[in-house]
C-alpha cells in the first residue's frame, strides 16, 4: 500500500490539521527516508537507516534486503534519485544538506 501524503508528513514531524498553519518544527530525514523505503521493500523489518554528521552534511546510510535492493534504486535510479530530491528540497526549507547513500 503506499502511504499518503499525510502519513508521510506525520512521520516526518510535519503535521496536517486542515486548514491550520502547516509549521514545521524539526524535519527528521531520517524518519522520511525510512518511511519511504519501508514502503517500497518487501522485507520491511530489514530497512536500517543510519545517520552521521560529516563536515556539516547529514549522511543518511540505507540499507535494505538484498532482494529489496532494486526495489528503492528503480529502474535507471530512478526511485533513489526521488528521494534524493526529496532530502534536498528538505534540506533547502531547514537550511542544511543531506546526502543518501544506499548500502549494498
Amino acid at each position: 500500500m503506499v502511504p499518503t501524503f499525510r502519513e508521510i508528513g506525520e512521520s516526518w514531524g510535519t503535521h496536517f490539521s486542515g486548514d491550520a498553519d502547516m509549521t514545521d518544527s524539526s524535519p527528521n530525514p531520517k524518519a522520511l527516508v525510512e518511511h519511504i523505503a519501508k514502503a517500497l521493500v518487501a522485507a520491511p523489518d530489514q530497512v536500517k537507516v543510519d545517520e552521521f554528521d560529516e563536515d556539516g552534511e547529514l549522511v543518511l546510510e540505507l540499507e535494505v534486503a538484498e532482494d529489496d535492493m532494486g526495489r528503492v534504486i528503480g529502474k535507471s535510479g530512478k526511485i533513489a534519485r526521488a528521494v534524493r530530491n526529496l532530502l534536498h528540497v528538505a534540506g533547502e526549507k531547514a537550511g542544511k544538506r543531506y546526502e543518501l547513500e544506499i548500502l549494498e
